[in-house]
């Protein structure tokens, strides 16, 4: 295990921003994070666990010890008709998709092609085209820095949410996640009630889809509206969409009758904020280095040489925006360090 100095970020953050990490450790193995964190000038140290860098805007050089989990693996076991899932927290994200589509197990296709690693995945509870991890989840071993013991989280004791889990709340910074259990079937369910979905579908003459058909799809659209990291530097979605109350929705709705929105469940109504933002004249904009994406106003882009202060300001000046307009305020889903 080798700990690095003055080691440069700008490869392992989607953005592409040039910081550095004044330490620097790659874990490939669970065993590893007890001698680390044994070592007291470590365990002193500000800590950023890293996982694929893809929802994470670094503002400033870290000042501390960033821990790259790099833990790999990919199991399966059938009991009946389920399918648990073991990956290790290293794992890219879409490799375990894609091991799941080719395998027959239902539950991940809509979740194709989304950036960052398994063990990030349910921290930020990430969820596309009305699926979210929560939702095929069964449970994660993580170690705690504070007592250097693992522990295993079932989905209860994960608390998720709307993008949220413990993780990104009271848990924060204690936990790392080593792997990570899901739980699928072999008989397809499959979700296909987003429009986007189904319009694909019916474009491809694909009547009785299949789980490779869904994952296809959400992957082809998911390429036609975002751009690629490694020709672009991005976080995919940058702000939540909105939840705001019926009271709240009224008010809005009788300003704005073409209002996207989505009922969230609790007498609560879902925005989408792409659609608010791009209202606001925003989406494609170019300032400076950085902008939102052409196709996609949730999207925010480094057009080359942006630095995190740089996109954080044009995220605020847009959340301005919304809220003038609006009168409704957008939440940052990137992790902003």
């Amino acid at each position: 295990m080798n700990i690095q100095h003055n080691k440069s970020l700008r490869k392992l953050n989607s953005f592409g921003v040039d910081v550095n990490a004044r330490n620097f450790v790659e874990i490939t193995d669970r065993e590893q994070l007890t001698e680390l964190f044994l070592n007291k000038e470590v365990s002193r140290q500000p800590l950023l666990i890293l996982g694929g860098g893809s929802n994470m805007l670094f503002t400033h050089d870290f000042n501390g010890l960033v821990v790259k989990v790099n833990i790999k693996s990919i199991s399966s076991t059938e009991e009946g008709d389920d399918v648990y899932v073991h990956a290790g927290g290293g794992e890219v994200w879409n490799d375990l998709v894609m091991y799941c589509v080719n395998n027959g197990f239902c539950g991940m296709e809509n979740l194709s092609l989304i950036p960052g690693s398994v063990g990030a995945a349910p921290i930020q509870n990430i969820g596309a085209y009305g699926v979210e991890v929560k939702d095929i989840f069964h449970s994660l071993e993580a170690f705690d820095i504070t007592s250097l013991s693992f522990r295993t989280f079932t989905k209860e004791e994960c608390e998720f949410g709307y993008r949220e889990s413990v993780f990104k709340g009271r848990f924060k910074g204690q936990y790392i996640i080593c792997s990570v259990n899901f739980k699928l079937s072999k008989t397809p369910k499959l979700n296909t009630s987003y429009g986007a979905i189904e319009t694909e579908l019916k474009n491809r003459g694909i009547e009785k889809p299949t789980i490779k058909d869904v994952s296809d799809v959400v992957s082809h659209i998911r390429v036609s509206k975002l751009p690629d990291p490694s020709t672009i530097g991005n976080a995919g979605s940058f702000f939540k969409n909105p939840i705001i109350s019926a009271q709240h929705f009224q008010s809005v709705v009788t300003a704005h009758p073409d209002v996207v929105n989505y009922p969230a469940g609790e007498g609560k109504i879902k925005l989408a904020a792409g659609w608010l933002i791009e209202q606001c004249g925003w989406k494609g904009k170019v300032v400076g280095h950085t902008g939102t994406w052409k196709n996609q106003a949730l999207v925010l882009v480094n057009h080359g040489s942006a630095t995190g202060k740089e996109i954080f300001d044009f995220s605020a000046r847009i959340i301005q925006s919304v809220n003038e307009k609006f009168g409704v305020e957008l939440e940052r889903e990137v992790n902003i360090f």
